[in-house]
């Protein structure tokens, strides 16, 4: 098993078609669609996240950091949530995110996240994080 990530990208248009939807029929589109992947044992964590202009940005262009209220100088692909899985295959993560109910004109980036036991297991900070895991059960 790999866990993989599905992170939710929409446009400025996909999210308005979005924000248009009654929020009860999101919530029961959504409910069902994790309610599927609980049943079949692949969910490990699913977020939506907050409007984008609700949100900062941290640039680390120049020497010093810069905050900015707001989303991203452009808002061509918003992140607007994401779900972890742990499923046999990359296939399998794919399968999952074509089932996944998205408005037209949002993408779904599907990335790979390594696991701690791929990384040096002699190096101190993996032994630091290995044992934080642990003592927090999630080892």
């Amino acid at each position: 098993m790999a866990k993989y990530m599905l992170i939710m990208r929409g446009t400025d248009e996909s999210m308005a078609k979005m924000m248009e939807t009654p929020f009860e029929e999101m919530l029961e589109t959504m409910g069902r669609f994790n309610e599927e992947m609980i049943r079949a044992g692949v969910l490990v964590a699913a977020e939506g996240l907050d409007d984008p202009s609700q949100g900062v940005v941290v640039d680390y262009s120049g020497e010093t950091p810069v905050v900015t209220d707001g989303p991203y100088g452009e808002t061509k692909e918003l992140f607007g949530g994401f779900w972890l899985l742990d499923v046999a295959s990359k296939e399998e993560a794919v399968e999952w995110a074509r089932r996944a109910p998205a408005i037209q004109g949002s993408k779904c980036e599907i990335r790979r996240v390594p696991g701690i036991e791929e990384f040096p297991q002699d190096n101190e900070w993996i032994v630091k994080e290995r044992a934080w895991r642990e003592r927090t059960g999630q080892l």
